[in-house]
């Protein structure tokens, strides 16, 4: 069972995600909270699978609580789901360098959040590949030039490097394998060899280092 936290301001919003994920079965909402201070002391207390965080709440916003609840984790932290109205405004971008692992819109299907919750739950963080793909290109344009960490670069094979090189690129790893002329399964792993050097929870987290690191050529 996927156990999920609701953090949004709207009472219609979360109880209409809660409709929708406990239809599908394997998903259990074991709270909701409807700011960013209550979400940090829930996820504490009751150590989610997957967060759905708004971005913008009164009394504690969506960026605030996602740093804290990944930086104050014990263990693995909750995977957290940014909802979205996706203005690519800074609350999305700071929600992803303090730790974010996925992105979905809030006008999305019911099917399209369920899967998304699926994913981040399995360890994926790329949720919409064309989402994605807009977020990582505009992170890519506002990230600061990246800092010298030759240690850090150095941490992975150079195959791996190349196969984080494209994920960075917005790529799958069916479209990594195909352009490496490799099997999708020698990219994942890969790239689970990777991500493990690095201590990186997801893909997206991996792109994020990938850019802070100077992996990714620009």
């Amino acid at each position: 069972m996927i156990r999920v936290m609701l953090v949004d301001d709207q009472a219609v919003v979360r109880a209409g995600f809660r409709v929708i994920l406990e239809q599908a079965g394997e998903i259990e909402v074991v709270a909701e909270a409807s700011n960013g201070s209550a979400a940090v002391e829930l996820a504490r207390r009751l150590q989610p699978d997957v967060i759905c965080m708004d971005v913008r709440m009164p009394h504690g916003d969506g960026l605030t609580a996602t740093r804290r609840i990944v930086a104050e984790a014990t263990g693995t932290p909750p995977a957290v789901l940014v909802v979205t109205t996706f203005d690519l405004d800074e609350y999305v971008f700071g929600a992803l360098e303090s730790g974010a692992s996925g992105f979905i819109l809030k006008d999305c299907e019911p099917e399209e959040l369920i899967e998304a919750i699926r994913r981040l739950a399995s360890g994926y963080g790329l949720v919409d590949q064309a989402v994605t793909r807009r977020v990582i290109s505009e992170f890519a344009r506002r990230t600061p030039a990246p800092r010298s960490d030759a240690a850090a670069a150095h941490q992975l094979t150079a195959r791996e490097t190349e196969i984080v090189e494209l994920l960075a690129q917005g790529l799958s790893n069916v479209e990594i394998a195909e352009q490496l002329f490799i099997e999708t399964s020698t990219v994942k792993s890969h790239l689970g060899r990777a991500m493990a050097k690095i201590g990186a929870r997801d893909r997206l987290q991996t792109v994020v280092w990938a850019y802070q690191n100077g992996v990714v050529h620009r």
